[in-house]
């Protein structure tokens, strides 16, 4: 008994709690989810652990259509739109639905909104999950050129070419060119040009629809959140850049996007999406904010 206890901690210590669901009632949404991952992002790794932990299969049990980009990892959110537009245009081929539901994380967000803002058309909604719509202070950081930030930059672009070998992704990735698109600079450039959705006044709320879109956003406030998870530590070095509440890598404030769902989940940005591991905040399981959120496209009819 005492042995089985030790391996069931064991257990949780490496993957985390295991998330259970009482009952699977399905969501009659309309359109098909696109999920669009953040940077270094990667739909699976050497074949079976995935980006979007677990979200992808729930949503399926719900029997909503998930489909599960991929872009290069590390390359300008005009080079990662495009790659997600060309996914998206084969989706719709292929399905024969109109139109569909974009939900990106990270610098995925800004790639939908890419998309939404070129291809507005294929667009029935844009969710943004922990996406620097203001820039990341931590992109300024590393585009500063000191002798510290260089190294950071090779490091970056080392640990992008292992990801995209251990995910078999033949993408080219250039470092500069997603650091610059992060940017608080850059930022408002490309907000100039795409700003559907955006607010009007900093940390406060754009609006929900506009030109046939719908436009939706959350984010979470804590970074260290379980001791078991390794990229914790990562994030709680890489919050040092930020100035006010941050998940890690992204400020409260400059994640807030179309109808703000909630900005202060106790998740860091990798919990958002229920982190490799499952190590995620004390707060509603990531995976039920994504079940709630289908259903709450189904109910805007989208």
């Amino acid at each position: 008994m005492v042995k089985r206890l030790l391996a069931l901690v064991l257990l949780v210590a490496i993957f985390g709690a295991p998330h259970l669901e009482a009952t699977t009632p399905r969501i009659n949404i309309r359109y098909p989810i696109v999920l669009a991952h953040g940077m270094l992002g990667f739909d699976k790794m050497v074949g079976v652990g995935g980006y979007w932990n677990k979200i992808p299969k729930t949503l399926r049990a719900h029997g909503v259509t998930v489909y599960v980009t991929r872009v290069s990892k590390l390359e300008s959110t005009k080079v990662r739109g495009e790659q997600l537009a060309k996914q998206i245009k084969e989706i719709l081929a292929k399905s024969g639905v109109q139109k569909v539901n974009i939900i990106g994380h990270s610098h995925g967000g800004l790639d939908a909104r890419y998309v939404a803002g070129t291809y507005k058309d294929m667009v029935a909604s844009v969710t943004t999950v922990g996406t620097p719509h203001q820039g990341a202070r931590l992109a300024d950081k590393l585009m500063e050129g000191d002798a510290i930030c260089s190294y950071c930059t090779v490091m970056l672009k080392a640990f992008g070419q292992l990801l995209a070998f251990l995910s078999n992704d033949p993408l080219e990735q250039h470092v500069r060119a997603s650091l610059e698109s992060l940017t608080t600079q850059n930022a408002k450039v490309f907000n100039v040009r795409f700003p559907l959705g955006l607010p009007q006044t900093y940390c406060g709320e754009g609006p929900s629809e506009d030109q046939g879109v719908r436009f939706y956003s959350w984010s979470g406030t804590k970074v260290r959140t379980n001791g078991f998870d390794f990229t914790d530590y990562f994030l709680s070095i890489t919050a040092l850049a930020d100035e006010g509440e941050t998940d890690g890598l992204v400020e409260r404030c400059s994640s807030h996007f179309g109808r703000v769902i909630r900005d202060d989940y106790k998740h860091n940005h990798l919990d958002l999406i229920n982190g490799m591991w499952g190590h995620v905040g004390n707060d509603k399981h990531p995976i039920d904010i994504f079940v709630e959120h289908a259903q709450r496209l189904a109910a805007d009819g989208l």
